[in-house]
Parts: C-alpha cells; sequence; structure tokens
C-alpha cells in the first residue's frame, strides 16, 4: 500500500524458517532410513550410492555414511571394468571436493580421499597436489590437508628441494604458519642430512640421521631470527628455533656394564629404555654363555634403561680371581665387555654423559660463534621485549647450547623471571630447570671423577636422568620440593647412602631392592603412613633410618611396628 513493502513480522519469519527446517529434517531423516535399510539388507547398487552422496553432500562428517559408501564402491569395483571404475572414481573425487567446500577439516572426506587415491587405477596426482595448494592458500593450518599432501608428495615423487622452497614461501607469506615450520622440520635431515663422518657412528640402512648438517642449520638461525624479530609474540617460530637448537636422538648402544663380587650381579644400562626379557640380551663370563634371568630393576617396567641380573652362586665371589664379561645385545648388533680384576670387589666398562655428548656437543668455531651471535640477537630482543617468555625461554637454550655450566647463575635468573611472568607454567619452568641443574651436577660429578652426587637446595622439584648415576654411592638431595622418590630412583644399583632431609617427599617408590643401601635419612619430610615405608623392606643391608620430623613418627606405638617391618635397621631416629 502507499508503495511500501510489506515486512513480514519477526514471529511469521522464525514460523517459516521452523516449517522449513522440519521439511529438509523429513527429508534428510528419510534418505538416511533408507540408507541404513539398504546396508542392513546388503544392497550395494546405484541407488544407494545416490542416497549416501545426497545426505554427506550436506553433512559431510557421517563416518557411518562414509563406510556405507565404501562398501558401494568395493561393491561396483567387481561388476565394472576398469574404465567404468576409473569414471567412477573420478567422478567420486569431484564429488569430495564439494564436500570439502561444505568443510574443508572434514575428517571423513579427507580420509575417504585418501582411501580413494589407494584404488583409483590412474591417479592425476598433479590435481591432488593443486588441491592441496588450494586449500592451504584458504586456509595454511588445515592439518588435514597438510597430512594428505604427505601422501600425495610420497606418491607423486615430488623432490624434497621442491617441497622446502613451498614452505619457504608459504613462511614468507606468513611467519605464523605452524605447520609449514613443522613440515620444514622434516624435510631439511631428508635433504641436507649431516655427514657420517661427523657422527660417532654411521647410521643404520634402516633408519636416516635426523640431524642438519652444520652449514644449512646456521642458514636457518638466520632465517627463523627475521620471523621472531618480526613478531616476537608469535609461538611458530619460537618453536622452530627450538628444534633447530635441540639435540639428535641418542646412539641406540650399551652405555655401561657393571659387575660387583658381593651380590654377584651384573647390571646393563642402555641409552634408552629396552625390554630384555623379549631375548635379546646374552651375558658371557669367561667365554661361557650363562643362562641368567634378567629382570628391570622395578616391577613397573617392561622396558626400562637398567636391567639387573644374577649371577650364577660362586662365579666371582672368589677376589684371588680375575673374570671377563661380555654383554651381547642381539637385537642391535653390538656387545660391550667388562673386566673384573684380582683383588677388585666390582668394576664397570662406561660411556660417560661427557663421551656422549648428552648435555652438550663440541661445537665447531663457526657454530659457537654463530650462536654466540644468536645469544647477544635475543638478548637486543629481550632488552626490547622483557616480559616475552619465548625469548627469555631461547636464551636458556643457547646458553645450554653454549656453556650450560658457565652459564649456569644467568640460567637460574632467567628461570625466575619466566615464573613470574608466566606463572600460569609455573610448575612446567621449575620442572625444566630442575632437570637442566641435574644435568649440570651430572657433568660437574664426571669432571671431578667421583660417585657423590649432591644437587641439595637447589629448588628440584623432579628428578630425572637417574639412569646415569647407576654408579654413585652417595646421593644428598635435601633442602629440595620433591615430593616423591620416583621408581626409577631404583636405577641407583650402586648406591649405599640417601640423603633427603628437608622435602616434602610422601612415597618411596624407588627405594626398591637397592643392594648396597645402608643409610636413608629422611628428616622433616610428609611420610605419614607406614605403606609409605614398605619399599625399604626390600634393601637388604638398610641398617640406618632417621624419620625426624614426619608425621609418622608421631602414631603411637610406630616404634615397635618399624622394628617388626625393618628388623635389620639398628638405628632408627624418630
Amino acid at each position: 500500500m502507499h508503495g511500501r513493502v510489506k515486512v513480514k513480522s519477526t514471529a511469521q519469519q522464525e514460523e517459516e524458517k521452523r516449517k522449513e527446517r522440519e521439511k529438509k529434517l523429513k527429508i534428510y531423516t528419510a534418505a538416511r532410513d533408507a540408507c541404513f535399510s539398504k546396508r542392513k539388507e546388503g544392497v550395494c547398487d546405484e541407488e544407494a550410492l545416490h542416497l549416501t552422496q545426497q545426505l554427506l553432500s550436506s553433512n559431510p562428517d557421517f563416518a557411518t555414511l562414509w563406510n556405507y559408501r565404501r562398501e558401494i564402491l568395493t561393491h561396483q569395483e567387481t561388476v565394472k571394468d576398469e574404465s567404468e571404475v576409473q569414471k567412477m572414481y573420478e567422478s567420486e573425487l569431484s564429488f569430495l571436493e564439494s564436500c570439502l567446500k561444505v568443510n574443508p577439516k572434514s575428517y571423513g572426506s579427507w580420509h575417504h580421499r585418501s582411501w580413494i587415491s589407494e584404488r583409483v587405477p590412474q591417479m592425476d596426482w598433479s590435481r591432488e597436489l593443486s588441491l592441496c595448494d588450494r586449500c592451504l592458500s584458504l586456509d595454511d593450518r588445515n592439518f588435514h590437508c597438510w597430512d594428505y599432501r604427505r601422501i600425495v608428495v610420497k606418491k607423486s615423487a615430488v623432490p624434497v628441494e621442491k617441497e622446502l622452497e613451498f614452505t619457504h614461501r608459504l613462511i614468507g607469506s606468513n611467519f605464523s604458519n605452524y605447520s609449514s615450520w613443522h613440515y620444514r622440520s622434516t624435510l631439511l635431515p631428508l635433504l641436507h642430512p649431516e655427514s657420517p663422518e661427523v657422527t660417532s657412528s654411521p647410521p643404520s640402512p634402516q633408519t636416516h640421521s635426523h640431524r642438519v648438517c652444520e652449514e644449512q642449520l646456521l642458514k636457518e638461525y638466520e632465517l627463523v631470527q627475521n620471523a621472531f624479530f618480526t613478531d616476537p609474540n608469535d609461538q611458530s617460530a619460537w618453536f622452530y628455533y627450538r628444534w633447530l637448537l635441540g639435540r639428535a636422538e641418542r646412539e641406540e648402544m650399551i652405555s655401561c656394564v657393571y659387575i660387583g663380587r658381593d651380590e654377584e650381579r651384573v647390571a646393563v644400562a642402555f641409552s634408552r629404555p629396552v625390554n630384555a626379557q623379549s631375548g635379546g640380551l646374552l651375558l658371557v663370563l669367561d667365554g661361557q654363555p650363562q643362562r641368567v634371568e634378567w629382570r628391570s630393576v622395578h616391577p613397573r617396567f617392561k622396558h626400562s634403561p637398567v636391567w639387573i641380573c644374577d649371577l650364577p652362586p660362586g662365579s666371582v665371589g672368589d677376589i684371588a680371581n680375575e673374570h671377563n664379561v661380555t654383554v651381547h645385545w642381539s637385537e642391535k648388533y653390538i656387545h660391550r665387555d667388562c673386566a673384573l680384576y684380582t683383588g677388585r670387589t666390582e668394576s664397570w666398562c662406561r660411556d660417560s654423559a661427557t663421551d656422549q655428548e648428552l648435555f652438550r656437543s663440541e661445537l665447531s668455531v663457526e657454530k659457537s660463534s654463530v650462536l654466540q651471535s644468536e645469544l647477544q640477537s635475543c638478548n637486543q630482543l629481550q632488552e626490547l621485549e622483557p616480559l616475552n617468555k619465548w625469548c627469555l625461554l631461547t636464551i636458556i637454550l643457547l646458553m645450554r647450547a653454549l656453556d650450560p655450566l658457565g652459564y649456569e647463575k644467568e640460567t637460574l635468573a632467567h628461570f625466575q623471571t619466566l615464573k613470574e611472568v608466566d606463572s600460569m607454567r609455573s610448575a612446567y619452568y621449575s620442572d625444566l630447570c630442575s632437570k637442566f641443574m641435574i644435568e649440570n651436577t651430572i657433568l660437574k660429578m664426571e669432571y671431578a671423577e667421583v660417585r657423590v652426587f649432591s644437587v641439595a637446595d637447589k629448588n628440584l622439584t623432579t628428578l630425572c636422568h637417574l639412569d646415569q648415576l647407576l654408579l654413585v654411592t652417595h646421593i644428598n638431595l635435601s633442602s629440595n620440593q620433591l615430593r616423591r622418590i620416583p621408581a626409577h630412583f631404583a636405577m641407583l644399583q650402586c648406591l649405599e647412602v640417601l640423603e633427603a632431609d628437608e622435602n616434602s617427599i610422601e612415597h618411596l617408590e624407588g627405594v626398591y631392592c637397592l643392594p648396597k643401601l645402608e643409610e636413608v635419612l629422611l628428616k622433616n619430610n610428609k611420610i605419614s603412613t607406614l605403606a609409605a615405608l614398605q619399599p625399604l623392606t626390600s634393601c637388604p643391608k638398610l641398617r640406618h633410618l632417621d624419620l625426624r620430623g614426619n608425621p609418622v613418627a608421631q602414631v603411637a606405638g610406630v616404634e615397635s611396628e618399624l622394628s617388626e617391618l625393618l628388623p635389620a635397621v639398628t638405628c632408627l631416629l624418630l
């Protein structure tokens, strides 16, 4: 009226929308029920294919329908010739593109496309690569597409150089592209591996080096520095930088063999957790293979870095005799020898943490110079961005790569700042700082060539690298923030004295079957039950136990109960 368009009321619009939704839902449920009925009856015809297409076009995340569709296609393969199958799958690929337009991150659509790529007689891989390029141009963090791209690249034999250039192009357009940084980290070791001459041993034919050659590594430092100076708060480049500063996986080896006369026991340490009960470990004593039973240091561990076995009674007990032990690790075709000389009660053969370059590497002059320059750059950035946690953490990692002992004081100060600026992750930084302090102490202990390990008053919140302490006889953990002695602590098979006063320890799970342990000092902790002390019953030589200041010491009648629980203890302090 009067030239004005009639506008529907809000209530009227909502009612029409409701009716439209009900109409669509009715059609959808009818098609769905028809699909389910056909599948139940085992029908795999063209109509079923059409019905699933109708439903998946509007909802590509219906996993059951994708499964049914694959059943139909598999059946159709048996009744069509090769050219018809080719056309069927080409049509399927086109249909999938329409589904990806509805939801580019549809799990079902990408999985189905991967399945199709394995079955189509003649796959056009260039088309698939082009599809990936288009999808990543719309969303460079579409991890479904990144996964599929790796499949396409492998199938079509795209050169690694070309893919590395592809990551460079995407990173250049968006420094925040974490997927590209990660993909780059998988490509570099393939294209620029470290030469075998600079590693301790050549890689096996089944594996490739995970190290990157130094020349390329130095170029990567420059690339990633441009990224984090452009946007210091973006985490993608910082994570990649941390990978560059990281260490390669340890070489698989027997790192230590220990033999003791008194216990007539052999302990073997590996560079990684293994399962010695699978039959891959052979012990030879004086040229004769021995039937021994290997066991991990704690019943919780099926895989462990340290394994022990008892020798036949009387085989090495006579101190006047010399013996030679060889441990063969058949899985890796390697062995380790150890000689027990006359007059010696114990002997070992090992590679130290320094020998294995566990916590620091010998740097070339060029790399040392570049890392020093990187540290200066990060220090400059930190002056501009004093509260940037990524910058602070990277400074710590650079310091550890250059000189972990020389920069220890600065590292501790930076960790304190990190806890203040990123308080939500304070516990993580405390654990990481504990790890680094333990590494430093191991280095100091080995330089001093002693078997005493002291990390007292270091604010430790966790224990790690305990496989490196197999030969330690005395450990001091006092005045820290430890809440438990973890199961891995049982790897300290030579331990005689444990000092752990002034902590918050509640559990002693790892003080288990330590054959030489004589003295345990646990003054002022939080042990409240006798059950927490149960692991001590497995230590046959324990004679001295100090529990003063623990809640359990206040329990009525606890002294008599402890005497019954630990009858061999002659000095009990409550």
